[in-house]
């Protein structure tokens, strides 16, 4: 078995991360066998090198190994590439054609984006795994294929699976061993060996000095996030040594050519940032004092009618629902409020809260409409209705609160609240 230095010589894989080695090991380690083997990691961090260490090393290096980029492949002709079709199963099929699993009998397909996958080729996939067999689009006879399967992707087939974009039970065939690389900014010292790779491979091709970076520069280069990983870095390598005159490369320059520097550094939230979480905030705020408003209103109405009406019972019985909505809270809906913006913005938002059951603030803007006033002359009347029925309650049964507060279709709990809110 061939050491993970050597195989890193092998096949041009730069860096000497502890994960990046345990990946290479592994490979080395499962290549012998036929099971699956499943590459998680993000975008261009270099997956496609595991799989050509796999099929090097494996029993199948004399077979045909072939890549196939799940992703870039129309859904409509993926079935027909991968396990081929029969002359006339769809219009422009003028000639039988073999896929892929057919093609590559014998040897290692790698599928890379495999997460990409519709879910009918999903289900004949399956199929694959499960017992070596497959049906050509069109075709009723299964075909046999001794194929040895390595998936990549960078799919958080987790959050796929639970979305039912992709099928459990593949995934758990694809991913008999998984095999994870970094991505390069938790490499932090591999970026620089990295970048010097690049940059003399890029001197060499386009005949001229090898790009230098200063300090300060150097600096930058590990505090960068690299969202692009290896793919993104090389890319920077090569149109630095193309573009600039000045072979050593100061901070400035090199900054110049990093996209949304500012953005994967660390940095404090912009007063804009802040100022736009708050607007949300306010517009959440004011959606609950239209609700408590509209209920206010229905409470009133059901006050109303039980003054008016000599049956409390039946209107007790009717509108149930409503008082259960609203009485059977356990705290006031403005203090909850309250504490909701006090806790959100103690200092930097000016913001009023006025006390329930009291209007709501007047809006600076139209869209904001459904927060006006009550009318001044419906709420004069709530809270002496409100004392007035609970008085009446405790006095029909001689204060027996359990039974007052049954009557007035409110819990115990909360015409305790209310005789202690009015000193009664």
């Amino acid at each position: 078995m061939e050491s993970v230095q050597a195989v890193k010589q092998r096949f041009g894989i730069i860096g000497n991360d502890p994960g990046l080695n345990r990946a290479v090991e592994k490979a080395i380690q499962v290549a012998p066998t036929d099971i699956s083997v499943l590459v998680t990691g993000e975008s261009g961090v270099g997956k496609e090198s595991i799989p050509k260490i796999i099929h090097s090393l494996s029993h199948r290096k004399h077979g045909k190994y072939i890549a196939v980029n799940c992703g870039a492949i129309p859904e409509g002709t993926i079935d027909s590439e991968l396990f081929g079709h029969e002359k006339g199963a769809f219009t422009g099929a003028t000639a039988t054609r073999s896929g892929y699993f057919e093609v590559a009998d014998g040897g290692t397909i790698f599928l890379d984006e495999v997460g990409e996958l519709p879910l009918p080729t999903q289900v004949r996939l399956l199929r694959v795994l499960e017992n070596g067999e497959f049906l050509k689009v069109g075709s009723s006879k299964a075909q046999k294929t001794d194929v040895r399967i390595v998936a990549a992707t960078n799919v958080n087939m987790a959050e796929a699976i639970e979305k039912e974009k992709f099928r459990e039970d593949l995934y758990y065939r694809l991913s008999t061993v998984e095999i994870s690389l970094p991505p390069l900014r938790e490499r932090h010292e591999d970026i620089h060996l990295l970048f010097r790779k690049f940059a003399s491979d890029f001197a060499q091709k386009y005949k001229m000095p090898t790009i230098r970076l200063d300090d300060a520069a150097h600096d930058l280069l590990l505090q960068y996030r690299w969202g692009g990983n290896i793919r993104q870095l090389r890319n920077i390598a090569e149109q630095i040594s193309v573009l600039e005159q000045n072979r050593t490369i100061t901070y400035e320059t090199l900054k110049g050519y990093l996209p949304n520097v500012g953005s994967n550094l660390p940095a404090v939230i912009g007063p804009k940032k802040a100022q736009s979480d708050f607007s949300n905030e306010r517009e959440i705020l004011y959606k609950v004092l239209f609700d408590m408003q509209r209920d206010i209103t229905d409470l009133k109405k059901l006050t109303m009618e039980l003054m008016n009406s000599g049956n409390a019972a039946q209107v007790k019985e009717e509108n149930t629902s409503l008082i259960d909505k609203i009485y059977s809270q356990e705290g006031d809906h403005h203090s909850q409020l309250a504490a909701i913006v006090e806790e959100e913005s103690p200092q930097t938002h000016n913001v009023e809260v006025v006390s329930y059951p009291e209007s709501a603030p007047e809006p600076s803007e139209d869209k904001y409409h459904f927060a006006e006033e009550i009318e001044e002359e419906e709420s004069l009347s709530l809270h002496d209705k409100e004392l007035e029925l609970i008085k009446k309650s405790l006095e029909k049964y001689d204060g027996k609160r359990k039974d007052a507060a049954k009557e007035l279709g409110i819990s115990e709990r909360t015409l305790y609240r209310k005789i202690k809110q009015y000193n009664l």
